[in-house]
């Protein structure tokens, strides 16, 4: 159980979490959601222990994410690659493994795991600066998984990755997920928490501004669903909530030439929420 409670924290003048509370259950994937800039990395830092919060309380399965022996069930693949690039993949793996106090024997047999869960088995002894963004990107969250932690904290795992391992990626959490760890996974790619995350919270400006299922985030925050009927003098769009009875309506006219229904998802949800304007 991950529990935060009324935690702030500020930079100077600049608040980055302010009075975040929510908990997260064992074997739950939950997504962090937000723009640029919206805390989620200094939640992430919090949560590990990096950061201590100006006020209020960070706990790990009741214990303080500072206690060396709590930090030990987590493991972090952050949005800034932590890995080294004059290091094979390997070899960064043992790296990891030793600062665990993981005996080399042990080791070597978790890093051939873990390199063949992220795909890189056949560049196992290549040097990271070699490596496509992808790879790099799955090696670094090969190296968090090196200790076999209860907990996996993911900061942006696919910024900056093609297709093919943003895929082998979302494969990797749906592993770790069926496992029964509890992966908190934060993004600003909303079809990533849409298929991934079994709960949402959507975070803005340090605060946490709604927090459910995805279902139930659409449900509340989505608006109404956008019918575009095709007619021969051009398109019509209607927006409401009844988008059967104005499809029935249309196609009863006979002068449809084409219609689609555009429901809301969690994009609408993330924009009716935090605003449409520019973030720099």
């Amino acid at each position: 159980m991950i529990e935060f409670t009324d935690i702030h924290k500020a930079f100077g003048e600049t608040v980055a979490v302010g009075g975040l509370t929510l908990s997260i259950p064992p074997g739950e994937v939950f997504g962090l959601l937000g723009p640029n800039g919206a805390g989620k990395s200094t939640t992430i830092a919090m949560t590990v222990g990096l950061l201590r919060p100006d006020s209020g309380t960070v706990r790990i399965d009741g214990g303080d994410p500072a206690d060396p022996a709590v930090r030990a069930r987590l493991g972090v693949a952050p949005q800034s690659l932590a890995i080294y690039d004059d290091l094979s993949a390997r070899e960064n793996l043992l790296f990891f493994g030793s600062l665990y106090g993981i005996d080399r024997a042990a080791a070597g047999k978790r890093a051939a795991e873990l390199l063949d869960l992220v795909g890189l088995s056949d560049r196992a002894r290549a040097r990271v600066k070699t490596f496509s963004g992808g790879m790099t990107r799955r090696v670094n969250l090969a190296c968090a998984l090196m200790h076999d932690p209860a907990i996996v904290l993911l900061d942006e795992p696919t910024a900056g990755v093609d297709p093919q391992s943003r895929h082998a990626i979302f494969e990797i959490v749906r592993s770790l997920r069926d496992q029964g760890r509890t992966i908190v996974y934060t993004t600003h790619y909303m079809e990533e928490a849409q298929k991934l995350c079994s709960r949402v919270g959507v975070i803005d400006k340090g605060r946490l501004l709604a927090l459910d299922t995805v279902d139930a985030l659409i449900r509340e925050h989505g608006g109404d669903s956008v019918v575009r009927i095709e007619r021969a003098g051009g398109e019509e769009r209607t927006q409401t909530a009844e988008p059967v009875a104005v499809l029935q309506q249309a196609l009863a006219s006979g002068d449809a030439i084409g219609v689609h229904v555009e429901r809301p998802d969690l994009e609408t949800v993330f924009l009716n929420l935090t605003g449409r304007s520019l973030r720099d």
